[in-house]
């Protein structure tokens, strides 16, 4: 698997990816307001600025990685990677988002793409990192805790849980 950055290359791809989630009416994590953009062209500037600390669109720098499978050249999932906290991502929605293509599931991309992740952060010399995820989302509690994630506590945003794990780096 190879985690690279979005490009018109894999246009086609990330639309289908899209089309499917909203579709099955599944959280999109990790693909940076995908789903509030017709043109995929806008969503890739949205995207790149937001890589840059000079003209980011939110609160944070990140970056979005398309995680493609090597062997067919598919996009399988989608994972997004905040360089710091802000409020909210400190209590609810942690340094890494990541989504997996639902025909995908069960197959161990999410573990392999959070691990490469992981790397970039070591690149950026991040110290320790923060990873939530709903409380009934037991197959990505298996995913973080599997890449070192170590449960901290539980907190309620809206009507559910969201469980806030660490992994030390």
């Amino acid at each position: 698997m190879r985690l690279l950055r979005p490009s018109m290359e894999y246009k086609e791809q990330v639309l289908e990816y899209k089309k499917g989630f909203m579709e099955n009416g599944d959280d999109m994590a990790g693909a940076s307001y995908l789903q509030n953009y017709d043109v995929y062209e806008e969503w890739i500037k949205f995207v790149l600025d937001n890589e840059k600390e000079n003209t980011k669109h939110t609160e944070v720098t990140a970056n979005v990685f398309l995680a493609i499978r090597e062997e067919d050249n598919s996009l399988v999932g989608m994972i997004n990677l905040r360089h710091s906290l802000n409020e909210y991502l400190y209590n609810y929605g942690g340094h890494i988002g990541y989504s997996v293509r639902k025909i995908e599931r069960r197959k161990g991309y999410a573990t392999e793409m959070l691990k490469i992740t992981l790397d970039e952060c070591r690149k950026l010399e991040m110290k320790k990192v923060l990873i939530t995820c709903d409380s009934d989302n037991i197959a990505s509690a298996k995913t973080i805790k599997s890449c070192g994630g170590i449960f901290e506590n539980e907190v309620h945003e809206d009507e559910g849980l969201v469980q806030r794990y660490w992994i030390e780096l």
